[in-house]
């Protein structure tokens, strides 16, 4: 027998691992090393993968109201550590902590926390919620 099915079968097992492996940085796009809080409407909970996203209206400075996109997990991530797609809704009142985007006009955030305030739901203080 020759070695090329071997190879092909090491091969055809080993690259769905790679593939699944690479990720984005998120040092490219957040800092990291920052933390920024804002308070708003939640509009959209856009829970899917790779990511999950929550959209907020909040009001700038300049009174005009501003639409901030946050990025969270995975909805398998999510979803170990108790959040489904019915945790939150359109027009809950939350406040959300994140690492900032590098560009501020685009207005996002990488999740940190997040605490809904009319009953105080909250998600980002225990250890094992982290967006990984």
């Amino acid at each position: 027998m020759n070695g090329k099915p071997l190879a092909l079968l090491v091969a055809a097992t080993l690259i769905p691992g790679v593939v699944t492996y690479g990720h984005h940085s998120f040092a490219g796009t957040y800092h990291e090393d920052q933390l920024a809080s804002i308070e708003g409407e939640l509009v959209q909970f856009a829970y899917r993968n790779p990511h999950a996203y929550v959209h907020v209206l909040v009001e700038g400075e300049d009174g005009e109201v501003e639409r901030w996109s946050i990025e969270w997990g995975g909805v398998t991530q999510l979803n170990r550590q108790g959040v489904d797609r019915f945790t939150l809704k359109p027009g809950d009142r939350v406040v959300v902590t994140g690492a900032p985007g590098r560009n501020p006009g685009d207005h996002r955030l990488l999740m940190r926390g997040i605490e809904r305030l009319a009953d105080g739901w909250s998600w980002g203080r225990r250890p094992e919620e982290v967006v990984d």
